[in-house]
């Protein structure tokens, strides 16, 4: 039985074409539970998510009532979002595996990551999060609130965090313990609660956003995974996008998408986290391999038949 690494994107979660009420997300969250339910017939399955939206919305909201109750800090507005994301996963995958009889659940575990404090990245914040502001009410924010915005793609300006690297998964044995007992994880949420120690190993949260791919990576050979599945808006991923010479990927080998990234293929804030780590995991074992592909094609991408296929 192979054991596969599921990371789920934005658009697993959350319909942009919506409003983002908790109904709209469920719903959202029921089709995706049907596309990757039947995975757990013949696999054991461990499901990783984002968290993006989610938790740039918990932090305005919790911004916005700061006048009536205290504002928590973003660790825990990080712990809050993997708990309600969480809760939909959970709803979504147990009623979707007892309509296949598959006798599994999926089961939510909040998580910690554990970054150092002295990562580079703390002094160059690049993940956005939250809502698009224009010019004026970006000046306004960083003046007032001390934030860092910068503008995403044409689009305005959204607040960046930290993303430092993942080091270590603090509930890994307790997610093997799962594991183990035939249950579905759902672990390491948006990247997991980013955490730092002390000179006495003691953790405590601090404002970052760890990439939830890279995250899935290190979670993927931390249990020895055999397969690394990420699903994103696409079914494969393509050289020269949305170009008369676009070319769609297959089957590649790690050193060959190393070069492509060297050349500037994908862009840092969208496909290049998605290399970087199925890099990663390809390269970790020979007998691993990472796949990228559209949740409509997770099950035709696992068998070889669709998707961007990365070994060593």
């Amino acid at each position: 039985m192979s054991t596969i690494v599921i990371a789920l994107g934005g658009n697993a979660l959350q319909d942009q074409g919506s409003s983002p009420t908790a109904e709209n997300q469920l719903a959202v969250v029921k089709k995706t539970a049907t596309n990757i339910a039947g995975l757990a017939r013949n696999n054991r399955l461990l499901i990783v998510h984002g968290n993006g939206p989610q938790v740039g919305r918990l932090v305005l909201q919790n911004e916005f009532a700061s006048a009536i109750t205290p504002a928590m800090p973003f660790d825990v507005c990080a712990a809050m979002s993997q708990g309600l994301i969480g809760y939909h996963l959970q709803q979504g995958m147990n009623e979707a595996l007892a309509n296949l009889g598959i006798p599994s659940s999926a089961v939510t575990l909040l998580t910690q990551v554990l970054v150092d404090e002295n990562d580079k990245a703390f002094m160059h914040p690049s993940k956005p999060i939250g809502p698009f502001y224009s010019s004026e009410e970006a000046q306004c924010i960083m003046k007032e609130k001390g934030y860092v915005l910068k503008e995403d793609a044409g689009r305005g300006f959204r607040r960046v965090v930290p993303s430092p690297e993942p080091i270590k998964i603090i509930e890994l044995d307790a997610i093997k313990l799962l594991l183990e007992n035939g249950f579905i994880p759902i672990c390491v949420g948006g990247g997991g609660i980013p955490v730092i120690k002390d000179n006495r190993d003691h953790l405590s949260g601090i404002a970052a956003v760890i990439d939830k791919d890279l995250a899935a990576e290190r979670l993927a050979e931390d249990i020895d995974a055999d397969t690394l599945l990420i699903l994103t808006a696409v079914e494969q991923v393509c050289l020269n996008y949305q170009k008369p010479d676009q070319l769609n990927l297959s089957q590649v080998c790690a050193a060959e998408m190393e070069r492509y990234i060297e050349r500037g293929h994908f862009a840092p804030g969208s496909m290049l986290p998605k290399m970087q780590a199925a890099l990663r995991f390809a390269n970790s074992a020979p007998s691993r391999r990472a796949i990228i592909t559209s949740l409509e094609m997770a099950i035709p991408a696992l068998d070889g038949k669709a998707g961007t296929i990365i070994t060593a």
